[in-house]
């Protein structure tokens, strides 16, 4: 087993750990490696990025980091930051696109995406009606602006909750999306169950750190489910989103897609801000829907310590930086 596969479980440990938050957010070279992950802190930088992600031919999806939130006023805040960015973007977020770089498609180029746990879901006492709320504030605010909204996944405790969110939000939202992620051992049964007309689903690996009793712990058993899942959403009736930068997670989904006989606009592969870059614009100039998940805000620690643990290369940059700085 690879030195990074033993650290995996730790950095995942440490993204929810507040004492180790705050000894690594010290180091000065760890701002360095968060500005390639992370686009800045304010709406203004996130617009700004989104506008070269946009020019490029690529879709984006904007996330303003922070979960776990246990304070109202916190959850509140984040509410206000997304109708902020959203305001901002209604300008760009047509129903085609930017006219020069779009031809005309369903497809929606700008979206937000939303954690349930920052807008309140962890709270004590109501959290689940609060966190229904608040997004409902935000995917009215993101129909206003003609943007869409996935709603995030996170750990396998919330799952129930948040589906069951998402199912209430689409009675109103009907193009609402939601991310299941492939190393949970319940995702085959979700992604039928989810997976109808007009569903949109963003299938990723999984970036949390789960039991064995809930989720698969073997690389090889996460591929497995994730083709599995994968198919299940080609061949659905739904409109799959593949985030993953594996090049034979991307193959196999577009081998699935044409054999399916899945258009470009029925179907998109994601991937995350300053990950494989160039792949993502060749993959454009293929003429394939590639949207960018690109994240911002001051909370970015728990976002930063999870892809150093789902890339060896992003942990060994880390390591080599910090060993170059003592």
């Amino acid at each position: 087993m690879a030195a990074a596969d033993l650290l995996r479980p730790a950095l995942l440990a440490a993204a929810r750990s507040p004492r180790m938050e705050r000894t690594i957010s010290k180091v000065p070279v760890t701002r360095n490696l968060v500005d390639r992950f992370v686009a800045g802190e304010t709406e203004s930088q996130a617009i700004t990025a989104t506008t070269g992600i946009l020019d490029s031919g690529r879709y984006i999806t904007i996330d303003y980091l922070g979960e776990d939130t246990t304070d109202l006023t916190q959850a509140n805040n984040t509410v206000s930051h997304y109708l902020v960015l959203l305001s901002n973007l209604s300008a760009l977020a047509t129903s085609g696109g930017t006219p020069a770089t779009f031809p005309p498609s369903p497809v929606r180029p700008i979206e937000v995406s939303l954690k349930l746990s920052a807008l309140g879901q962890s709270l004590a006492r109501d959290g689940h009606k609060v966190a229904l709320e608040n997004a409902h504030k935000i995917c009215t605010a993101a129909k206003e602006a003609g943007a869409w909204v996935t709603v995030d996944a996170e750990d396998h405790t919330t799952t129930d909750s948040t589906l069951s969110i998402v199912r209430e939000l689409r009675e109103d939202f009907p193009t609402l999306g939601t991310v299941l992620q492939a190393y949970l051992k319940r995702t085959e049964a979700d992604c039928k169950d989810m997976s109808g007309p007009g569903s949109r689903i963003r299938l990723c690996k999984g970036a949390y750190k789960e039991p064995a009793s809930v989720a698969h712990q073997e690389k090889t058993a996460v591929d497995d489910s994730y083709l599995r899942c994968l198919r299940i959403l080609m061949n659905g009736q739904g409109y799959p989103m593949v985030a993953s930068h594996d090049p034979a997670m991307i193959s196999a989904a577009m081998q699935y897609a044409e054999a399916k006989g899945r258009t470009a606009d029925e179907f998109e592969l994601q991937m995350l801000y300053g990950i494989r870059d160039s792949e993502q614009l060749r993959l454009v100039g293929e003429q394939k829907h590639v949207r960018t998940y690109l994240p911002y805000g001051e909370q970015w620690y728990g976002y930063f310590m999870r892809r150093l643990a789902e890339r060896p290369a992003n942990l060994a940059f880390f390591l080599r930086s910090l060993a170059s700085r003592n």
